[in-house]
């Protein structure tokens, strides 16, 4: 008897409406003769005392399996991960692959203080250790977070969609701005692909998620200014970036982040702002009951339905790493 090597994609809590859209753009572009396909059930049983137990409804004896989860908020999402995981390859799974389109504890990724730990690397062991034989994210905090891993790492770029909506906004006068020497590296690539100059905010710190100064770099006046970073936290160092660039001189200030992690704040602070416009993906879904009137989502199903089938398939995925 010959045995068909099938794929299972699942969600856990925090993801499920993601993997939904993942499962409905991947179903867009199935082959002739292929089947459907659809989220696999799952649920998660809690406890009184803050416990869970997930646990899988469905069979995944030699599939390879697909888990869908940002771990934002970190802790809850990620202890999720793990087990869901787990009870994957205790359920004879062939192989197990977290996809992650938020990788949480991303920006512990260097002893940078004494007497502190390096939590990125300390998940990458976690998800080794429940039993990932591979992971998918986008837009890691630093590429070599990558390194951490004993394992595969499909790292994609949320410039994919970006620079396609940035190019059909043709904007007059287009500039590209790194909102801290950090992300200089990242600016550069977007202003390459849409071939305009750059701008370099050079940013000070008071303490964490407290900007003290911010100095821009760069010709600013009369330009249509895109800042560019991988995620939004409290928008303390975007919107105040925004209103320097405003004073310089600037047409116009938009941003575009790849994870609406909008703590505290953050909202507020981006609706009374002199951003004009705030592109953001689908890796962390937006609050309900937030102003949400700047903000612009574009999603990053369609890039991620892409790279699960390509990987399920062993076709090559080289060509979707384009920063």
């Amino acid at each position: 008897m010959q045995f068909e090597h099938r794929m299972e994609l699942f969600a856990c809590e925090a993801s499920k409406k993601f993997a939904e859209k993942v499962v409905e753009e991947m179903n867009k572009n199935l082959g002739e003769g292929e089947a459907p396909l659809h989220l696999g059930r799952s649920e998660v049983l809690h406890f009184s005392d803050g416990e869970f137990q997930p646990a899988f409804v469905e069979s995944v004896r030699g599939a390879t399996v697909f888990i869908i989860q940002s771990t934002f908020p970190p802790t809850d999402n990620l202890m999720e991960l793990l087990l869901t995981i787990d009870a994957a390859k205790r359920a004879s799974a062939d192989s197990v692959i977290a996809v992650m389109p938020y990788f949480g504890w991303a920006r512990q990724d260097r002893k940078d203080k004494p007497r502190v730990s390096i939590g990125a690397k300390l998940v990458a062991n976690l998800l080794k250790a429940s039993g990932a034989d591979r992971i998918m994210t986008c837009d890691l905090h630093a590429d070599q977070i990558q390194g951490f891993f004993d394992c595969p790492v499909d790292h994609m770029y949320a410039s994919k969609v970006f620079i396609p909506y940035i190019k059909q906004m043709r904007l007059k006068n287009l500039s590209i701005a790194a909102p801290d020497m950090g992300g200089a590296k990242r600016a550069n690539a977007y202003a390459r692909d849409l071939a305009c100059p750059v701008i370099i905010c050079h940013k000070t710190r008071s303490k964490a998620n407290v900007v003290g100064s911010i100095t821009a770099i760069g010709d600013v006046e009369g330009r249509d200014i895109v800042i560019v970073d991988d995620m939004i936290d409290t928008a303390g160092t975007l919107c105040k970036a925004a209103d320097v660039l405003m004073e310089k001189g600037a047409a116009s200030v938009r941003a575009c982040a790849t994870h609406a992690v909008l703590s505290g704040p953050a909202y507020d602070r981006i609706a009374a702002s002199a951003l004009k416009e705030v592109l953001v993906t689908d890796t962390i879904p937006l609050k309900e009951g937030e102003d949400h009137s700047k903000i612009t989502v574009v999603s990053m199903a369609g890039t991620f339905a892409r790279i699960i089938d390509k990987v399920y398939k062993y076709e090559p995925i080289s060509g979707e790493f384009v920063y």
